[in-house]
């Protein structure tokens, strides 16, 4: 299937059902982080993700300014879609409501059951650049 621009359709879908999403990033000595993260799509089809300030990944997202997010669906693997997204969003703002809406769009919990006393949320969008749907 040719590749797209935006999240639309199938591929889209796919990002907003209950599939966990991988995230690939460059570290800085140019080998790739890979991590297993919950995200979904917002209003504009850019890909919302969400992290606790400290970790690796959150600051090689930072300093590479994107990442190929892939999400296979879980009742068929082969079916999945890859995206490669540049970083248009970093905020504090409205992370911990995020993490909460992921909790319940993953564990079906009101609010995120994990977090740690004076843990700082940060969300990242995402707008695809590339997209590219496969199977199904």
């Amino acid at each position: 299937m040719p590749t797209k621009t935006s999240l639309e359709g199938r591929a889209r879908e796919l990002v907003k059902d209950k599939n966990f999403a991988h995230v690939a990033i460059p570290r800085e000595d140019g080998t790739v982080q890979s991590v297993v993260v919950w995200a979904d799509v917002d209003d504009s089809d850019r890909i919302v993700l969400n992290s606790a300030e400290g970790r690796a990944w959150p600051r090689n997202l930072r300093r590479a300014g994107n990442a190929t997010v892939s999400v296979a669906n879980a009742e068929n693997p082969y079916e999945f879609v890859s995206v490669n997204g540049r970083l248009v969003e970093d905020t504090h703002d409205g992370a911990d409501d995020v993490i909460d809406a992921l909790a319940k769009k993953y564990l079906d919990a009101d609010s995120y059951p994990f977090r740690r006393e004076g843990e700082q949320r940060v969300t990242f969008l995402l707008e695809p650049e590339r997209v590219a749907h496969h199977g199904g």
